[in-house]
């Protein structure tokens, strides 16, 4: 098949190089992310980027000129945040945490919508804010609510929440999501996790009191507001909530379009943002397998089974039916994989992601319910068993989706490898497109020299662990 507009290597070429390494306990060493290993996270460092800040007319023309925060305490932030973040393991702020918390924590509350790739410690600043405006006296009144489009998101922002605020007296966490909260038992927490749907009818059946609801936050609000179902819910809901709430809109990727519909959801909202060019992560070695036909993409999967467990690793595939055979077959051929979507019960699904954290299983097959947010500090592979599509008949390429499932892995201060299955011209057409848009230099895979890509994608994953600049203890 031809080469990928000139945006292709071969393995035997100079592989992206991996993070420079920071000096053991420097500050930058110890900057982690969102999730942070005591959430089950990467625990994971800063790095270089721009961050564009656009102000509202309102912020331009108050006494609030913008500030950057270098270090939490010039934040102003309660003494039990502050205690929060240290033992998590934050430092100083990251690049997007100094620019968007001084907006996001400033008198009156201004609305935020914030974009910026994975590892950037979004999770911890929306979490940050959210704290900081609690009133602990009422630990039982529902005060901040905290949407994402799936309840393993929703759960994890609940870890992070309960680990940035564990110094915080009576502070009060709880999951809004299918399955948790009983028919008419009353949701008693200050800070509420939840999906969409879920809350909705939590509202409409006043188990959830929202009548003092300070904040609203919609992760992963591209997707939350950009699917019909789940966008029609977030309006919904927020035309529940008081008007005076303050709306932060935060994802790694934001279309054009939905950018202008966040706008509006978001009313006079300051925004920050990275460039389109530096929203691919760095540490990911991105390659393609160029599979003679569709047929062939389950043994050449098969045969990379050896390399998907030298850490762990996530499959994404189109459909839940494929996820369950492909799960099955892989079994009966005597690997050991496990299958997570939708159609499962949500104590299932919840079993299934504890054991893939706790590495008593180490393949992950999914649908996109764990494309967004989801951080296992142990995946090293992703696999792109199906290019991500999307539209009527799914005939687009979807640089979203392929943008978030990628960055499941190589989490910057780790090195990380993606495979993008293709065998046809559609796919081989999807792929370059997205290739192009985020000037992408893919690496080409092919089955029939089997030991030259195995060495190329061990030499990848084990690299991570020799890298010196990480280091976990350095917090």
């Amino acid at each position: 098949m031809a080469d990928l507009a000139s945006r292709i290597t071969n393995p035997d070429d100079s592989a992206p190089a991996a993070a420079p390494a920071q000096e053991a306990g420097s500050l930058e060493a110890a900057q982690t992310d969102s999730a942070g290993e005591l959430a089950g996270g990467s625990g994971l460092q800063d790095v270089e980027y721009d961050v564009e800040v656009s102000l509202n007319e309102i912020q331009q023309n108050a006494d609030h000129p913008l500030g950057s925060a270098l270090t939490f305490d010039q934040l102003g932030l309660p003494e039990s945040v502050l205690k929060g973040l240290t033992a998590m393991g934050f430092v100083k702020p990251s690049k997007v945490q100094e620019k968007a918390l001084p907006l996001m924590l400033a008198d009156p509350p201004q609305n935020m919508i914030a974009q910026s790739q994975s590892g950037t410690g979004k999770t911890a600043a929306f979490v940050t804010t959210v704290l900081a405006r609690l009133d602990l006296t009422k630990p039982h009144q529902p005060q901040a609510l905290i949407l994402a489009p799936s309840r393993e998101l929703a759960r994890q922002i609940q870890g992070v929440v309960q680990i940035i605020g564990q110094f915080c007296q009576d502070l009060v966490v709880e999951a809004a999501i299918p399955g948790v909260i009983e028919r008419g038992q009353p949701v008693k927490g200050s800070v509420v996790c939840a999906t969409p749907g879920t809350v909705m009818d939590l509202i409409r059946r006043r188990q959830l009191d929202v009548s003092q609801l300070k904040v609203l936050v919609i992760d992963e609000a591209d997707n939350m507001l950009g699917q019909q179902g789940l966008g029609e819910q977030c309006a919904r809901v927020k035309g529940m909530l008081p008007k005076s709430v303050q709306i932060l809109l935060f994802s790694a990727t934001f279309p054009e379009n939905v950018l202008k519909y966040a706008a509006k959801f978001a009313p006079t909202a300051n925004q920050i943002k990275l460039k389109v060019q530096e929203l691919t992560v760095k540490g990911i070695s991105q390659m393609f397998m160029d599979c003679p036909s569709e047929s062939d993409k389950y043994d050449i999967l098969c045969k990379l089974y050896g390399l998907l467990t030298i850490g762990s690793s996530i499959i994404f595939v189109r459909t839940r039916e494929s996820a369950d055979q492909i799960q099955q077959r892989m079994t009966a051929d005597g690997h050991k994989v496990t299958a997570l979507h939708g159609a499962l019960e949500g104590h299932e699904r919840d079993a299934l992601l504890d054991e893939f954290r706790s590495g008593r299983t180490k393949v992950l097959i999914t649908t996109n319910v764990l494309a967004r947010g989801i951080d296992v500090s142990t995946v090293s592979m992703v696999i792109n068993y199906d290019v991500p599509m999307k539209g009527p008949g799914e005939r687009e390429p979807d640089p979203e989706t392929y943008l978030h499932r990628i960055g499941r892995t190589g989490r910057f201060g780790r090195v990380g490898v993606s495979i993008t299955f293709i065998f046809d011209e559609k796919s081989f057409r999807a792929l370059q497109t997205i290739s192009e848009q985020y000037e992408i230099d893919l690496i080409r895979l092919v089955p029939d020299d089997w030991d030259l890509t195995e060495t190329e994608v061990q030499r990848v994953i084990k690299s991570s662990r020799a890298q010196a600049g990480f280091n976990p203890s350095a917090k």
